[in-house]
């Protein structure tokens, strides 16, 4: 990564496996299942197909939310039969925590502080716990939560469709643009779904009904039509509905996170590099553009790295209105981005998007050339971003 640069292949982080679960909708086919069971079979899939020992696993890195459930990541550790010896850390930079913990463990090999990390996120929306403030008198009744402080009132704190909204009108992005991204996004996940594209980085599940082994969420049957008669949910006059906007879901990702040195040693032969990450701050009340400045930041890092360029692009979609309004300002055709549809259609389970995101990359550069470079970005909840670059090596 680039603070380090280092060419010694003992400090080159790359990923070596990654896989993540179903997708599934809130209160559906994942509903009963707690965040860090998600993650558990995951991890024993990575250890199973590298072939690496449990105890020789340095840390397990989750990225959550929403779920105030404690240290998750060390509970899923524990739940997936790793050694009591192995720590483990849940990050927190909402819906950027799943490709922050990835940076954070490629951080760590890059300074030589460990050797393997499990690393990701995992999210259940239907297992979210009821939070209740403490009453503000004696004697009075607890007041329930609806959600986390982003940002002071004095900076602006606005709901995540408030923010869609004010970057649609900013940006300019028109609600027929927005309907015919999200429809595109569903097309291309049913496509992806139909070619089995996805089966190889799917673990399934087992749940108390059946077993779950695809995406819930992309609709086969939706149409620019219906998508156009879907009224506005947060501004009566707005152009964000519930069509492009994404669902809220269940689901996590976890990938293994080397050395290029140690992955050789495995015998593993797909790796990504991690080559640069950096996250960056914007308005609070234009929260879905704060993948502008985490590009420029990186791009500022990396001399002559061209966006525009890079043939592999996952960028999360929350809401249609700021995908668009993040790539026009970048310079990025939309077309070329989400090559198998995006969180429109295949959900967004907060804390694990980003490392579906980065599971996504390293499917799809299976069976591209060497040198291909690849990005992930996202934006995050109280005015953030994140980009994040790769290379397969």
């Amino acid at each position: 990564m680039h603070s380090n640069g280092s060419s010694d292949p003992a400090r080159i982080p790359v990923i070596a496996a990654a896989f993540r679960t179903p997708i599934g909708r809130v209160n559906g086919t994942l509903a009963a299942i707690e965040p860090a069971s998600l993650a558990a079979p995951l991890i024993r899939r990575i250890l199973a197909e590298t072939g690496l020992a449990p105890d020789a696993v340095d840390d397990v890195i989750l990225g959550n939310a929403a779920n105030s459930a404690g240290n998750l990541a060390r509970l899923a550790a524990l739940e997936a039969g790793l050694p009591v010896s192995v720590p483990g850390m849940t990050v927190d930079r909402q819906c950027g925590s799943g490709l922050e913990a990835i940076a954070l463990a490629a951080r760590f090999v890059q300074a030589g502080a460990g050797r393997f990390y499990l690393a990701g996120g995992t999210e259940s929306s239907s297992r979210a716990h009821l939070r209740f403030r403490p009453p503000a008198a004696p004697g009075g009744e607890p007041e329930p939560v609806r959600r986390a402080r982003m940002a002071p009132d004095s900076v602006g704190d606005p709901d995540m469709g408030i923010a869609a909204e004010n970057v649609a009108a900013h940006a300019g992005i028109s609600r027929a643009r927005q309907d015919a991204f999200a429809l595109e996004s569903h097309r291309r996940a049913v496509a992806a779904a139909k070619a089995v594209q996805f089966d190889d980085e799917i673990v399934p599940l087992e749940t108390p009904a059946r077993t779950v082994s695809h995406d819930e969420c992309p609709r086969e049957n939706t149409s620019l039509e219906k998508l156009a008669a879907l009224k506005p949910v947060f501004r009566p006059d707005g152009t964000v509905t519930a069509g492009n906007a994404c669902p809220v879901n269940d689901g996590a990702s976890v990938v293994l996170v080397t050395s290029l040195a140690e992955a050789r040693s495995l015998g593993l032969t797909v790796l990504l590099e991690i080559v640069d990450s950096a996250a960056a701050g914007v308005d609070p009340n234009l929260l879905g553009l704060g993948p502008v400045p985490a590009m420029h930041k990186l791009i500022a890092r990396n001399p002559g790295l061209d966006a525009a360029a890079i043939p592999f692009i996952e960028f999360n979609e929350a809401f249609a209105s700021q995908v668009l309004a993040s790539l026009d300002a970048l310079g990025i055709d939309p077309a070329t981005v989400n090559r198998d549809g995006g969180a429109l259609a295949l959900g967004h389970p907060y804390g694990a998007s980003g490392a579906i995101l980065v599971t996504r990359l390293f499917a799809q550069m299976r069976q591209a050339e060497a040198e291909t470079m690849a990005l992930a970005m996202m934006g995050i909840g109280g005015g953030m971003g994140i980009a994040t670059l790769f290379r397969k090596v």
